[in-house]
């Protein structure tokens, strides 16, 4: 039997985030997929993309605009509408503009979450909006919802990362989608080097540095536990202001490797999770090194993180909260196996029999649309 051509849709490939690391699972769960994407700078997301095939729209020439894609904010819905996408199954990455793309042939839509800049204005911009992006969002926002709920009824099948995103989909577009978790794709095996400038026995956060991720409020708590450490690693329109205000036992570094990734997470003590996000890989990648992850209640967390076994929760993101959770965490006697052994229902080869299951079945219903 012939094999369908698969493509793979993702909003735009400018980070490395876990929405890009889902895009890396689904490259090895269909090697030969051509990826299309808005934007696409090979520099600053995964090395792994420089082996594909990736198509952009011709926003990509605008250099400018591959570090800072909200500058076209006005441009994207446009731009989306005419990438065009021709093959047997698409399977689309969104939390955005991909589910806009001129798909032709099948569909499956795994959303990460409603565009948060239009259904979750405030979590968006922070504390501290920009004032060209709030009155931009202010200007298009009704005319971008109309797209964007049109864009997102036309497709055939949908998967959702989590059960707080299914209940959003559900409210924002009446779809009930099933969960499915995505994976954990950071190896424990592989090189390890050094980054940042503690010695091991540090706290870490992992976050793309954005208003509503609180990382702030990590750095204002560790400015209040001077015998702890906090090593961030991120970067993102707040990291300036974060290195304006951070004290001396909190340090930030951007850009790393795997290999880095992988030496911050086997050494540290535990991860700092302070943001209610969508979903949230990453308790799940410093679990497969035995770690636990002190989350905030709320969003995925809720999904990847077992109270009391793989990490604990604090219920508000404020410094004081966050401050009371290391010290719990420091009088608890984690076991690093049982840790590891809750990851393991997040693999890889979970996620991909799924996805690759979801399209052998598009293949064999007739369409009707």
């Amino acid at each position: 039997m012939t094999r369908p051509r698969v493509a793979i849709a993702h909003d735009y490939l400018t980070q490395r985030g876990g929405a890009e690391r889902v895009v890396v699972a689904l490259l090895r769960a269909f090697p030969e997929a051509e990826v299309h994407t808005l934007l696409y700078d090979a520099d600053a997301t995964f090395p792994e993309f420089r082996q594909a095939r990736v198509v952009t729209s011709p926003l990509n020439r605008i250099g400018a605009l591959r570090g800072h894609h909200r500058m076209a904010l006005p441009l994207l819905a446009p731009a989306a509408s005419r990438m065009r996408v021709d093959a047997d199954v698409t399977v689309i990455s969104t939390s955005g503009w991909a589910h806009g793309f001129d798909v032709r042939g099948r569909s499956i839509v795994y959303c990460h979450n409603p565009a948060r800049w239009l259904y979750q204005g405030a979590d968006y911009l922070g504390e501290h909006p920009r004032a060209a992006v709030a009155l931009a969002l202010k200007a298009l926002s009704p005319a971008l919802r109309r797209w964007d709920r049109q864009a997102m009824a036309r497709h055939d099948t949908y998967l959702v990362n989590s059960t707080v995103v299914r209940g959003r989909v559900r409210s924002t577009y009446g779809i009930d989608a099933p969960v499915l978790f995505p994976p954990s794709v950071v190896s424990v095996e592989g090189d390890q080097v050094p980054v940042g400038p503690f010695a091991p026995g540090f706290h870490l956060v992992v976050s793309r540095l954005l208003p509503y991720k609180n990382v702030d409020h990590a750095v204002e708590a560790f400015a209040a536990l001077p015998d702890e450490r906090l090593l961030v690693i991120g970067h993102g329109p707040e990291e300036e202001r974060l290195r304006a205000r951070m004290p001396a036992n909190v340090a930030i570094v951007s850009n790393v490797t795997d290999s880095q990734l992988r030496w911050a997470y086997r050494h540290c003590v535990a991860l700092l999770a302070p943001a209610i996000e969508d979903f949230g890989l990453t308790p799940l990648e410093v679990g497969a090194f035995g770690k636990p992850t002190l989350a905030l209640r709320g969003g995925g967390y809720l999904d990847s993180v077992e109270d009391g076994v793989s990490g604990l929760f604090f219920d508000s993101a404020g410094a004081a909260d966050i401050a009371e959770a290391v010290g719990r965490s420091r009088a608890t006697d984690w076991d690093a196996g049982a840790i590891v052994r809750h990851g393991e229902g997040f693999g890889e080869a979970r996620f991909a029999s799924t996805i690759t299951a979801a399209v052998d079945r598009l293949m064999h219903v007739p369409a009707d649309r």
